[in-house]
């Protein structure tokens, strides 16, 4: 859910984004993962923004993971394939503190192949950063502040002075979503118009995946118990062929 606001946001606001990361305010366009490759890679956090000299690739993640050097140096060759005169940057974000090494690498290596990459801790960035563009008010209170609060607070101000409502309901519910990695429930709802939420498109949208995300679970785990893919299909309401697909992904065999 995290990775997916994060998703929506680069990509409705790619300018903000631009000027943050490659220091330049342009208009940046999707490039989808299979414009690269005929087996594209399965990153959901996976960003690939694009303009006539430059390819921005992000990946935003809540927890470090160990193959993302490789995805680095990958997806680096495939952009060099596909537009060789393209120059690229490579960020990995990640939103949530930790104390794992993984977060601290860099570079790609494998004997004599070498790639490096850029690395973004949120909690060790200036809040002042996000505080200057619409799109990454949401990510203030991830950054370094002492008091989060405060700064959600500072952001529900930002947000209250957009004039376009259809953007200041989304921004306001990505700012919400993404506040409950580091502040409680209550505090955020106090902070934010839960108005704003209800009527944000994103937010309902987000709503309602976490909800099948929720169905989805619920069905792993029954398979996991033994429990047959037709029952488990009366139980959560999927389709048994949606069923047979998560007994597949989950290694699981159901009749």
């Amino acid at each position: 859910m995290f990775d997916n606001i994060c998703k929506l946001l680069a990509e409705t606001f790619s300018s903000d984004f631009a000027t943050w990361l490659l220091g330049e305010s342009i208009t940046l366009t999707e490039l989808t993962p299979s414009e690269l490759s005929l087996e594209p890679i399965r990153a959901d956090a996976l960003i690939l923004l694009q303009s006539d000299e430059v390819v921005l690739h992000l990946e935003f993640q809540t927890q470090p993971k160990a193959d993302i050097p490789f995805r680095m140096i990958d997806y680096r060759l495939r952009v060099y394939r596909r537009f060789k005169n393209k120059r690229m940057r490579q960020v990995v974000i990640y939103l949530q503190q930790t104390n794992s090494e993984l977060v601290q690498q860099t570079t790609f290596t494998l004997e004599e192949t070498s790639h490096k990459f850029e690395v973004i801790r949120l909690w060790e960035q200036p809040t002042s950063v996000f505080l200057e563009h619409p799109g990454l008010l949401p990510f203030a209170v991830l950054s370094q502040t002492n008091n989060r609060t405060a700064t959600l607070q500072q952001v529900a101000q930002e947000i209250s002075e957009i004039t376009d409502q259809r953007i200041q309901n989304n921004v306001a519910a990505s700012a919400f979503i993404l506040a409950g990695l580091v502040l409680e429930k209550e505090i955020i709802q106090q902070l934010l118009r839960r108005e704003l939420m209800q009527e944000s498109v994103t937010y309902q949208a987000i709503l309602a995946e976490g909800l099948a995300e929720g169905v989805r679970r619920v069905a792993v785990n029954l398979l996991k118990e033994g429990m047959s893919v037709e029952i488990v299909a009366k139980v959560t309401g999927l389709s048994v062929e949606q069923v047979q697909q998560l007994a597949g992904e989950a290694g699981n065999v159901g009749e």
